[in-house]
């Protein structure tokens, strides 16, 4: 059994779907389950009801029954490795890997791969699901965190809703900014008209709240390198706040015009560059820089010389 505890920073939309931004490896009809079968707590009294709505100042209380087996199987799948130990595993993820199995994903994902690197890992979210700490879209690259157990687990999920961890990305969008940094607080939830993508939705219609800071690296003629960092975590949320203010990441097709450049992609140019965080049981202070994929560094070459 884990126990997952949340304070509620403001006021928020139905319990179930809360729990569900929160916990992005566990699936929104899991989290129902949960709920239905008294797993879940609001200010110590049991709550069976996923639609209750939160107000800031609510404690939420999450216990995770023991995992059960789920059919997956082991792939050798190549590993680029930055960091491991007894506790995590830092990995450089290639673009096209999707990171568990999901539907039309049922196999070659980055969880195949590590249950052959490590074949105990620990479950999550009720099934045998290892310690996928957070996500990255398919075709974002770069720095992802694995928790090797359950201490692991939690500790890195603490420190990504106080903060502590960082997550900085270097991306390529299309256009000029007017200044040379900047901060994007737009909150974003579900595009009501496409649940598979996200939209700038307000707090008061289910959004969340969503802050990207952003810095210029380097202009590239009518292209811009940006170096964004993430105050929180929500899905997609470089890939929507750039595309509302006019400047999609290049080769992002959900977001951006998707239109040629010259380069052939393999999707949009957005790369996890560093991870910092602290070490689940030493305390000691972590950071990985996640090398440039090649049709990244091929694009900048391009620009450059355009």
């Amino acid at each position: 059994m884990t126990a997952i505890n949340f304070l509620v920073e403001e006021k928020s939309e139905r319990l179930d779907r809360y729990l569900s931004e929160e916990l992005p490896d566990v699936s929104r009809s899991r989290v129902q389950q949960l709920i239905e079968q008294g797993h879940v707590q609001v200010n110590n009294k049991i709550c069976t009801s996923k639609k209750i709505h939160l107000n800031a100042g609510d404690r939420i209380s999450l216990e995770i029954p023991a995992a059960q087996p789920l059919k997956l199987v082991a792939e050798d799948i190549p590993l680029d490795i930055l960091y491991e130990d007894d506790q995590l595993l830092i990995l450089n993820k290639p673009a096209g890997l999707v990171v568990h199995p999901a539907p039309g994903h049922p196999d070659g994902t980055l969880v195949n791969a590590l249950l052959a690197h490590c074949p105990n890992l620990p479950g999550i979210g009720g099934v045998q699901r290892p310690g996928i700490v957070h996500r990255l879209d398919k075709d974002t690259t770069g720095a992802i965190a694995i928790a090797k157990t359950d201490i692991a687990y939690q500790s890195l999920q603490a420190q990504l809703q106080a903060k502590t961890a960082k997550r900085e990305y270097l991306g390529v969008i299309y256009g000029v900014p007017k200044t040379e940094n900047g901060i994007i607080d737009l909150p974003i939830g579900r595009n009501p008209q496409d649940r598979k993508k996200m939209a700038i939705i307000p707090i008061e219609e289910g959004g969340r709240s969503a802050i990207t800071h952003w810095q210029v690296r380097e202009r590239l003629g009518n292209y811009t390198l940006i170096h964004f960092q993430l105050e929180t975590g929500r899905t997609h949320q470089i890939r929507v706040h750039s595309a509302k203010l006019g400047h999609p990441i290049v080769g992002d097709s959900v977001y951006g015009s998707g239109r040629s450049i010259g380069v052939n992609l393999p999707g949009q140019a957005l790369h996890a560059w560093q991870l910092k965080l602290q070490h689940p049981i030493s305390g000691v202070a972590i950071q990985v820089t996640a090398d440039l994929p090649h049709t990244f560094t091929t694009l900048l070459q391009v620009l450059r010389r355009r």
